[in-house]
């Protein structure tokens, strides 16, 4: 066991977990201990993984991902996590299943289920739905385990709702955490989320609001700029006032970017659409007009380019504290996949080592996630697994 496994396992210890048996829905759900023991367990895991010791904790079973919007780091996350762990992968396509034929969560969630150990369900798209969606799955296997119907309980992980992120939003604190060395050190630095312009549409706020659910528990100072418009869901942002208090740390809000971006030690600028934008695609999208969709984009983007300017370039980042950027990708990119966009080439390509190693700690991350809802003892399993140290690649 080298050391850097040795100190997390024994910082681990020290913990109170609450995880085991529970879904992963929201971050501002769990204990900070929770927190806590979700990044060191994907330190454990990142380093079992460079030092070639396989992680597999089962035999067999099945993880279920249900992907109601595109994703690319996300789905290949979760099929790694899963498959790490010793559990194959099926993406249940609702266009192929009997979804379509009325059948409802309740059966579908059972019906996947038999021998299936983790559900990941991402559903973004639709506000005031996505994170009402997966509560209904999860209520459905709790109906299905307790009734005897199914012989285990599967984990419901969230990959993205209308509310939160906490794949990324927890993979963001991974990177932040090993940037400034450790979560002792982020009390008082500034993180800055903000908006940025996009030639597309409709994307999720939920990015956003993942971020201010979760930094604003650590003591970090903390603000949000975005235009006129471009609101957040209130309630988050109220849940994030309060956490910024109760921490020590701050939560504001500014319509300024420069303002915002001032002294900032880390950045995110990304863009998203306001909530009230969301509500009336979703309610186009439920009443399958086409028309009326395009037509909101036309008015989106036309309201989008209004401010153009919103654009993380050299100019702004020379106003922050070399400030580390971050993104969750796919970013839009000026010059390079659009002519105007969300941040600079110069500035990207400048930080692609950043941004690809924040993306690279989400599969550890949601395998961190689904190894703590189902070992009741974790450091002992983590302990047996490195002791063992088989090899998930012999001859290496």
């Amino acid at each position: 066991m080298n050391d850097i496994m040795n100190k997390k396992l024994n910082e681990l210890r020290q913990l109170q977990l609450s995880m085991f048996g529970k879904d992963f829905l929201l971050t501002w759900e769990k204990s900070l201990d929770d927190i806590k023991a979700t990044l060191l367990v994907a330190e454990i895991i990142k380093e079992m993984h460079k030092s070639n010791i396989a992680t597999r904790i089962f035999d067999s079973g099945l993880g279920v991902s249900i992907f109601r919007d595109n994703s690319t780091r996300t789905r290949f996350s979760f099929a790694s996590a899963c498959n790490a762990l010793g559990l194959g992968v099926q993406d249940l396509d609702e266009k192929k299943s009997q979804i379509a034929h009325g059948e409802t969560v309740r059966e579908t969630a059972n019906m996947i289920s038999f021998m299936a150990d983790v559900i990941g369900i991402r559903d973004d798209l639709f506000i005031h739905e996505g994170d009402r969606y997966q509560r209904q799955v999860a209520d459905a296997v709790q109906f299905g385990f307790e009734k005897g119907i199914l012989h285990q309980r599967p984990t419901v992980i969230n990959l993205q709702s209308d509310i939160d992120h906490p794949t990324q939003s927890m993979s963001d604190l991974c990177k932040i955490k090993d940037h400034f060395g450790g979560l002792e050190n982020l009390k008082g630095k500034k993180l800055t989320i903000s908006w940025a312009y996009s030639p597309s549409y409709g994307k999720p706020l939920s990015v956003a609001q993942g971020m201010i659910g979760l930094m604003t528990r650590l003591g970090m100072e903390v603000t949000l700029a975005h235009p006129k418009g471009y609101d957040l869901l209130p309630n988050v942002n109220e849940l994030a006032a309060k956490q910024a208090k109760e921490s020590g740390g701050s939560f504001n809000i500014t319509h300024d970017m420069k303002e915002a971006f001032q002294g900032a030690d880390v950045v995110c600028p990304k863009s998203w659409a306001s909530f009230g934008v969301m509500e009336k695609r979703r309610d186009l999208l439920h009443a399958g007009d086409q028309a009326g969709l395009k037509e909101l984009e036309k008015e989106c983007l036309l309201e989008n380019k209004q401010h153009i300017n919103w654009e993380y370039n050299s100019e702004v980042a020379a106003l922050t504290n070399n400030a580390l950027y971050m993104h969750p990708l796919p970013a839009d990119i000026t010059g390079l996949n659009c002519e105007h966009g969300e941040v600079s080439h110069e500035i990207f390509d400048a930080n692609l080592y950043d941004t690809y190693t924040q993306a690279s700690f989400k599969p550890v991350v949601i395998t961190a996630m689904i190894l703590l809802s189902k070992v009741k003892d974790p450091v002992a399993k983590l302990e047996e697994l490195v002791k063992a140290a088989r090899a998930r690649l012999a001859n290496n």
